[in-house]
C-alpha cells in the first residue's frame, strides 16, 4: 500500500538549487521545519533564548512544587508519577531531580531499536538511584519490519521508537493507575504541560500528535504492511481519550520549571555514574548525548538529508546561545562534524547495523537518494549528487553558512 505522506517528510518535490539561509546569531539554517526569522535574520529559539534571563525561576519552582503535591500519593500507596527514561543523562536528571523533591516515581523505559552496551549500562546505573524500573521490550521481529517500513516510506528508522517512546509510559501510568507523567524538555519551549493548564489537563490524542513524533505515518497505517496485525501494535498504540480521562493522567515537561541545560545535565548524571562515550560522538559535538539507539546516526543523517543540517548544529546552536562557542567556531565545528555520512555510529558498522534489519548497503543508497532535498546540496551537470570518497554530500552554500 502506497503511503500518501505530508511533503515536509516525504519526497523532496523537485525544485531549483538554491542559498540556504542562517540565523545570524547562531547557526540554525532556515530549513529548520517550524523555525521563523525576524527583521534580524535571528531565528525563533535564539529570540526565545532571549527570553530566559527574565523567567522568575524561583516562581517557576515554586509552580513546581505545588504540581506534585497535587499529584503526589496521599499515603504512599502508590508511586508520585511516572518518568519516562532512557538512561540517558537528561532522564538521570529528571530522576535525580524527583528524587530531591522526595517523590517516589516509577521509571518506564521503552525498549529502543538497537541497544548499545554503554545504553544498557546506564540503564542499569539509572536503576542503581534507587528507584522502581519497568522496562516495555515489544517484540523484536516486529519492530525490525517497522524499521525497514518506516525508513523506507518516512525516511525515519527511528520512527518506532519516537512513538512508544510517548505511548508506552502512557499505557503504563493508565495501568497502574499513576496521573503524573514528568517528561524532560519541551522542544517547544511553550508551557509546562497539560498539568500547568486551569482547564483540558488531562493528555490527550492531539497532544500526542503535536509532541509525539508521528511525522504524519499513523500506527494504523502500518496495519497489514509486511504481515503487521493489530495486535502487533498494542504497545505502539495510545491510550483512548475515554482512557486518560477515567484514569486522569496528565504530564509536564520539567525544563519548564527548572533551567534546561544540557550540559550542566551531563555533568549531574555523570557525578551519579552516568557513562559517556569517551570521545565526540559521529555526527555530533559531544560525547554525552544519544549513547543508547544505535541507529541514531542513520536517523541524524536523514535529518541532514531533508533539511541540511544535522545533530551537530543543533549542538553548537545551544553552545553559541549559552556563550560557551562563538559562532565563527560553530561555522567551523558544524562544517567539520554535520551530515558525515554514517559509516559507523558508537563504533558499529553501518553494514552491521543494516543487516539486523536486512537492508543491504545498496539499497539504503537508494533510500538516501529518495529522500536527498537536491536543492539543498551540489549535483552534476546531470543531475547527480556530488560525493566525496566515503560518500559525503557538500551544501549549495557550505562555504558560507
Amino acid at each position: 500500500m502506497t503511503q500518501t505522506l505530508p511533503a515536509r517528510i516525504g519526497k523532496p518535490a523537485p525544485s531549483q538549487p538554491k542559498l540556504i539561509s542562517y540565523c545570524t546569531r547562531c547557526v540554525m539554517p532556515a530549513t529548520r521545519p517550524d523555525i521563523l526569522f525576524d527583521a534580524d535574520g535571528v531565528c525563533s529559539a535564539c529570540r526565545h533564548f532571549d527570553q530566559r534571563p527574565t523567567i522568575d525561576w524561583g516562581v517557576r519552582r515554586a509552580e513546581l512544587l505545588e504540581v506534585v503535591e497535587e499529584f503526589r500519593s496521599p499515603d504512599g500507596s502508590n508511586y508520585d508519577c511516572v518518568v519516562p527514561v532512557s538512561g540517558g543523562k537528561d532522564s538521570t536528571y529528571q530522576v535525580l531531580k524527583m528524587l530531591e523533591l522526595g517523590l517516589n516515581p516509577l521509571c518506564v523505559t521503552a525498549s529502543t531499536c538497537n541497544l548499545s552496551a554503554i545504553g544498557r549500562r546506564n540503564i542499569r546505573n539509572l536503576q542503581q538511584l534507587g528507584v522502581d524500573h519497568v522496562e516495555v521490550t515489544v517484540n523484536p521481529t516486529i519492530r525490525r519490519s517497522l524499521n525497514r517500513f518506516a525508513l523506507d516510506q518516512v525516511g525515519d528508522i527511528s520512527w518506532p521508537e519516537h512513538v512508544t517512546i510517548f505511548t508506552i509510559p502512557v499505557r503504563v501510568a493508565v495501568q497502574y493507575g499513576v496521573r503524573l507523567i514528568v517528561w524532560g524538555e519541551n522542544s517547544q519551549n511553550e508551557y509546562g504541560g497539560p498539568a500547568s493548564a486551569a482547564q483540558d489537563r488531562v493528555l490527550n490524542r492531539r497532544w500526542l500528535e503535536e509532541f509525539g513524533g508521528l511525522i504524519g505515518l499513523r500506527v494504523t497505517d502500518l496495519i497489514g504492511q509486511n504481515g503487521i496485525e493489530r495486535r502487533h501494535l498494542i504497545q505502539y498504540t495510545y491510550p483512548t481519550d475515554e482512557q486518560l480521562a477515567d484514569a486522569g493522567v496528565t504530564g509536564i515537561f520539567l525544563g519548564h520549571y527548572l533551567p534546561w541545560d544540557g550540559y550542566s545535565n551531563a555533568l549531574l548524571a555523570q557525578a551519579h555514574g552516568f557513562e559517556s562515550f569517551g570521545r565526540t560522538v559521529e555526527g555530533a559535538l559531544l560525547d554525552y548525548e544519544n549513547l543508547d539507539n544505535l541507529f541514531h546516526g542513520i536517523h541524524d543523517y536523514f535529518k541532514f538529508l531533508k533539511f541540511g543540517f544535522g545533530r551537530a548544529t543543533d549542538h553548537a546552536c545551544m553552545h553559541v546561545r549559552r556563550g560557551r562557542l562563538t559562532r565563527p567556531e560553530a561555522v567551523e565545528l558544524v562544517r567539520k562534524h554535520d551530515g558525515r555520512f554514517p559509516n559507523s555510529y558508537l563504533d558499529e558498522p553501518l553494514e552491521s547495523l543494516l543487516k539486523s534489519i536486512d537492508v543491504s548497503m545498496d539499497d539504503f543508497a537508494k533510500v538516501c537518494d529518495r529522500f536527498t532535498n537536491r536543492a539543498l546540496f551540489k549535483t552534476t551537470r546531470s543531475g547527480e549528487l556530488l560525493r566525496d570518497s566515503v560518500g559525503n554530500l557538500t551544501k549549495i552554500n557550505d562555504d558560507n553558512p
